[in-house]
Parts: C-alpha cells; structure tokens; sequence
C-alpha cells in the first residue's frame, strides 16, 4: 500500500501533464489522486505507519501513549491529519478565491486599462522586460502568486495572439517566483523560513535578492537575442459599451491594488493567517460596489457587482489546487517525503546539493512540505556552532539558499509552483508546451542564480 500511493501519484501525475492529449481536464485528475492517495493510506493504514517513515504518527503515539492498533491509526489519519492538512490547503484556497475575485473585480471595472494604457509599447523584447520587471518587484511586496493573477489579467490587456500571451505568461511565472523568493513575504516558503525563525527580513533581502535577479535576468537576456517582432493588440470595437466612469475605473483599481497589498500587513499585525487578510480586503470592495452600483439599472449591476464577478472566478484553478495539495499531504503524512529527505542528506551530504535537489523536487512535488521536512530534519544551530552545523544558524547559507531553490525551482515545471498553476489555470497552459518552450530557460535561470549565490558566499 505505501508503494501503491506513489503508483497512484505518478499516474495522476502523467494524466495531469497529458491534460491536452487524454482531453481531461487536470482539475479532475487531480481531484482523483487528491482523493484515491487518502483512500489507499487509510486502506493500509496499519501496514504503512507500522513501517515507522511518519515523523507526525510518532508524534501522536507520543501524546497518545494508550492508542493502538487499526482504531488509532484511523483515528490518526481521519480525525488528525486530514483535519490538519484541509487547514493547510483551505488558507490557500481561500487566499487564491479572494485574490482572483479582487482581480476580477477591478477587471470588470476596467481597472487595468489605466495601467495598460500606459504601456504604448508593442515590441516583444521591450514589453518583455518591462513586464518581467514589474512582476519581480511587485512579488515581492505582494506575493508570488497573487502578482500573477494579477499580471495575466494585464496581459490579457496587451497581447491578442494566445501563443504568444501563454509565453509572457510564462515569463511571469520566472520573475514572480524570482521575485517571491527574496522577499520574507513573497511565497509561502519564505514565510515559513521567516516565521519559523531561520532567516531575518533583513538578510533574506540582502543576500538572496540578487541571485533571484540573475535567475530571472539570465533568460531575459536569451529571448532578448532569440525574440523578434512585436506583439498584437486586442481589438477594442469602437461601439463597445462602457459600463464604467473614468473616476470608478480609478477607484476600484486603487481599492483593489490596496486591498492586496494590505494583505502582507495586517498579516504583520495581527499574526492571522494571510488568507484571512485578503478576505477582509474582498469584504470591503463588495460593500464599496454595492453602494456605487446601488442606483444604476439592472444590466450594469449585473456584470459589475461582486455577486455577478465571483460566476466568473475559475473555479476549476481551485479545485485543481485542492487536488494536487490533498495528494501531496497524503504522501507527507505517510513518510514518504520524510523518506525522500532523509536519502538526500545521506547521499549528498552537501548543503549546497541539498538545497539544489530540494529546488528541483520542488517543481514535481510542492515546495511547502518539502521545506517543511527540510525545518524539521534540521533544527537551527546554536549561534556558537562550529563545523558542519555552522551553516544552520539563524541567517546561515542552508536556509537562504533553501528560501532561493524552493522559491524559484517551481519555475522547471508549470506546476511546480502556485503561480505556476494559476497561470496554467487562468490562460489555459498546455503542460507539455511549458515544457518544451520553458522549462530550460527556467532551469539555465535556476543554476545562473544558484551560482551567483555560491560565489557570493560558498566560496
């Protein structure tokens, strides 16, 4: 039963890459191997914790001495760790929910037009650069995931040509992963790393913001030489209808952007859960349109108002996310990533290695328990360490090159990352396709800016 789990894992896997050939959609693949890898664990549930791989069953043989047998096993996995990683996944969910709605929200409104209208620009390198750019310092005071939904929903504003919209795209997936991982609140990764007390804000900034730079700049400065041409507007029809005024357009693009980036405060704050923050920032602009489309006639209410905007939220991106992280908590729970961890600190030994292997598990398996494992097999050094474990201090080289690999080796594949995966839902992103026009740059980036940081401080 434990083998059958990765079975089960990397069929739904390949169904999920082969979305476009098998004609099945990757949401619900996904939900099958979210679902069928609980189904085995539980079947087998006594055959697999007996194997002793889960770090979290011991745990609770601990603080349960008196359970045993097929009850507590049950009791484990259904009333423990299922509770316990839902939790996990609904903060993202609901964070993601939240964000494409806000996005949504100020798209109906026409929000984005203002920034588009800006950009006069049509040259592919130029355009290229200017939005990468702009994805990277943005990722970094939003996050990751949130500045993509927002950038593709940019994009849809600039490029006509779906081909060529699916590699901007893909291009944002780079900067904004790049951009998260230098910044304490820029992915979920380095959140972790910062609440968990391994790395500071101040050095995470200042040791890893450039080789996140070099990551994303590496493959800029290749399409730079290999890109020609110019991008294709979206045809605007003259007698289109404008449901908005200039001054709505402004307001909710203003509440909107503000709304997000309220978010990585009131997380600082209060301490609460980002998902919780975002919520809230949704909550206001529905009561902000309600009162503006109060008095106006029925047909503008009913494309504008938060109520009509949510029919249109992607709900398969989330379903697809609930899926691919319920399948993945499976294997966590089990032992089999503690497994995986435990065989690349044996073999190799090297922190740089390591956190290398861990950047390119990250774009198959997800990053969060994988940095999860990486906290827990390794405490944090004593600031007097000597040896080997010197690199395990608060601020020492495993953590922020982990915070580096995790962050940006999402970006091999187009699911490794959740931008990624919003990027891949929202524009509807042939797997395949990523991989063929993608995946290398992502990966010249990945070892360019692995290499900047080695130099920086392994040398």
């Amino acid at each position: 039963m434990f083998i059958l789990m990765v079975v089960v894992f990397v069929l739904g896997y390949t169904a999920i890459a082969l979305e476009h050939p098998l004609k099945v959609d990757k949401a619900a693949s996904a939900l099958i191997i979210g679902t069928l890898c609980w189904v085995v664990y539980v079947l087998g549930a006594e055959g697999i914790l007996h194997l002793g791989f889960s770090p979290t069953w011991k745990a609770f043989l601990a603080a349960h001495p008196d359970s045993h047998g097929l009850h507590a096993a049950h009791e484990f996995i259904v009333e423990s760790e299922i509770i316990h990683h839902l939790g996990e996944i609904s903060e993202i969910l609901f964070f993601l929910l939240g964000a494409m709605t806000i996005v949504e929200v100020v798209d109906q409104h026409e929000g984005f037009k203002i920034i588009t209208d800006k950009i006069k620009t049509t040259n592919k390198v130029k355009l290229l650069w200017i939005l990468s750019l702009l994805t990277f310092f943005m990722s970094a005071l939003l996050d990751n995931l949130t500045t993509t939904i927002v950038l593709v929903a940019l994009l849809r504003k600039l490029i006509d040509d779906k081909q060529t919209r699916w590699f901007f795209a893909s291009m944002v997936i780079l900067a904004a992963n790049a951009g998260g991982a230098w910044s304490p609140i820029g992915d979920v990764t380095t959140i972790m790393l910062w609440i968990g007390a391994q790395v500071t804000a101040g050095n995470i900034i200042a040791n890893v913001f450039l080789p996140s730079l070099v990551c994303m700049v590496v493959p800029l400065a290749i399409l730079s030489v290999t890109m020609k041409g110019n991008v294709a507007r979206p045809v605007i029809a003259e007698d289109e209808i404008e449901y908005t005024t200039e001054k709505e357009r402004i307001l909710f693009l203003i509440l909107g952007v503000c709304g997000l980036l309220f978010v990585p405060v009131f997380k600082t704050a209060t301490h609460l859960p980002p998902y919780m923050g975002m919520l809230l920032s949704l909550g206001l602009l529905w009561v902000v349109g309600e009162i503006v489309h109060k008095d106006k006639p029925k047909a503008i209410k009913d494309k504008l108002k938060v109520t009509a905007v949510l029919q249109r939220v992607d709900v398969p991106t989330v379903l697809f996310f609930l899926g691919i992280l319920s399948a993945v908590a499976a294997l966590q729970s089990a032992g089999h990533l503690n497994i995986l961890a435990t065989y690349l600190d044996n073999n190799l030994g090297n922190i740089y290695l390591i956190d290398l292997a861990i950047g390119v598990l990250s774009s198959v398996v997800d990053n969060v328990p994988l940095v999860a494992g990486a906290m827990g097999m390794y405490p944090i050094a004593d600031a007097g360490a000597v040896g080997y474990q010197v690199a395990f201090v608060q601020d020492g080289p495993f953590w922020e090159f982990l915070a580096y690999t995790a962050g940006t080796g999402g970006s091999i594949l187009i699911i490794g990352s959740a931008a990624g995966v919003a990027a891949m839902g929202l524009e509807k992103i042939d797997f395949i396709w990523y991989l063929k026009k993608i995946s290398w740059l992502a990966f010249i980036g990945y070892l360019a800016g692995a290499a900047t940081y080695y130099v920086m401080f392994g040398l």
